[in-house]
């Protein structure tokens, strides 16, 4: 685990925790309202319970930095039933008394808008989109990387190493991205076993859509394959927004967020795309991080519309 301490590090009982649990990594913070520490550690394995998973990461982050909480917020990838009394449950051994659990699509959105009607894209290993809109709540893809998360740096990734065969095959166009492939893999014909074998396989693929983009000016099978991202993103806000109650002539507020919007390419294709739809559209800038928002669930409004997709444990 690798601790920033950002403030003198505390020696008292108390506080709240903050969880972002991605499938590449798990956030952590936790705050007395003098004192604050931030962690990081490996991502969850959404092929296997989650609950366990959590309790281990908030234990051993209470337990390497000395502290305890009263209440915890956590936002997780592949979330579909938020089993908040089990994971008080497996957590009955620390001082915490209170949990609010969702999705990590609910939390990102709290981070980067509040509790304002908008749209946030929320793009990192996996992909969700979710619109706030008066009254509804709309969420669009997120299915995982089998049935979904197109744009993803998992899809990006995952679409990166099939052009690459396809390349050594001598099938399409040819693409430096197989002599990246061929960098990591010397015997390129074990490759797909190779990454079939490896449990961390998910975030290995998604890694490759950095080189993606590093090759995007120059390689045109890589340039294709981030516009393609960007389409399916883009295509994500106008459903998101049209669900909620949100395609107005004006353009809704929206976040784009997560480590694949840090490509120039992806942020420029999908803003032009969203332009065809509201002329004078622009992206908003988050407020905050995902991880803020894991720290706004304890103390959600109930009156939100939001409010539904938090499930809640107390003793």
């Amino acid at each position: 685990m690798a601790v920033r301490v950002t403030s003198p590090r505390p020696r008292i009982p108390g506080g709240h925790l903050a969880v972002d649990a991605g499938q590449s990594s798990i956030s952590i913070s936790w705050s007395d309202g003098h004192h604050r520490l931030v962690g990081t550690m490996p991502g969850v394995h959404t092929d296997r319970p989650l609950m366990p998973q959590l309790a281990s990461a908030v234990t051993g982050f209470l337990d390497s930095e000395g502290v305890s909480a009263i209440a915890v917020g956590l936002g997780v990838s592949g979330l579909v039933t938020p089993e908040a009394e089990e994971l008080l449950r497996l957590l009955r051994r620390t001082s915490i008394t209170e949990i609010a659990i969702a999705h990590d699509s609910t939390t990102a959105y709290l981070g980067a808008l509040g509790n304002h009607p908008g749209v946030v894209c929320a793009c990192g290993t996996g992909v969700v989109t979710l619109a706030l809109g008066e009254t509804e709540v709309a969420r669009v893809d997120g299915w995982g990387h089998i049935m979904g998360d197109a744009g993803s740096a998992y899809w990006i990734g995952r679409n990166a190493l099939e052009a690459a065969m396809r390349g050594y095959d001598g099938r399409r166009q040819m693409t430096a991205l197989t002599d990246v492939v061929i960098a990591d893999f010397p015997d390129v014909e074990g490759a797909y076993m190779a990454l079939q074998a490896d449990p961390n396989r998910i975030a290995r693929i998604a890694r490759y859509a950095r080189h993606v983009d590093r090759l995007a000016a120059t390689d045109r099978v890589a340039a294709n394959i981030l516009d393609k991202a960007a389409a399916h993103l883009s295509e994500a806000v106008i459903a998101a927004a049209r669900r909620a109650g949100l395609m107005g002539h004006e353009p809704p507020r929206v976040c784009a967020v997560g480590d694949v919007f840090n490509s120039e390419r992806v942020l420029h294709k999908f803003t032009d795309y969203l332009t065809l739809q509201w002329p004078n559209f622009a992206v908003t800038p988050p407020q905050g991080t995902p991880l803020d928002g894991a720290a706004m669930l304890v103390d959600l409004d109930s009156a939100s519309p939001m409010a539904s997709r938090v499930a809640r444990a107390r003793r």
